[in-house]
């Protein structure tokens, strides 16, 4: 498991840290699938949009998303999102449609055990 994290970044490199220790402590492979998503190089990592998640997402589900959350399309349910980055606007329509949109440090820290979670990527 000592696999090395070739990113510049030093928040995001210090979010896969976190990921990969939450998985291995409470034996939750959703938090090592997102830090796997978030090592990937960045020609292979996809934002999604916010209209992806109106199709794909039930209301009131909590999604983890590796990656940036962009604005395009309408999000009519709430829903409890945590992403690496979001757009202004998308961050707006999240809040506007009743949901809450947080970093996945805060997510992982109210979801330890990756329980209810589900990943977007």
């Amino acid at each position: 498991m000592s696999d090395v994290i070739r990113k510049e970044n030093p928040e995001l490199t210090r979010v896969i840290i976190e990921l990969r220790k939450a998985a291995k402590a409470h034996r939750a492979p959703i938090w090592r699938a997102a830090a796997d998503r978030l090592t990937r190089p960045r020609h292979q990592v996809f934002p999604l949009n916010v209209g992806h998640l109106e199709r794909l997402a039930e209301a009131k589900e909590t999604i983890v998303v590796p990656g940036k959350l962009l604005a395009e399309g309408n999000l009519t349910k709430p829903l409890t999102i945590g992403a690496v980055s979001y757009s202004s606007e998308a961050r707006s329509k999240v809040t506007a449609a009743g949901g809450t949109a947080l970093s996945i440090s805060q997510l992982l820290k109210s979801h330890p055990d990756g329980k209810g979670v589900r990943l977007l990527a």
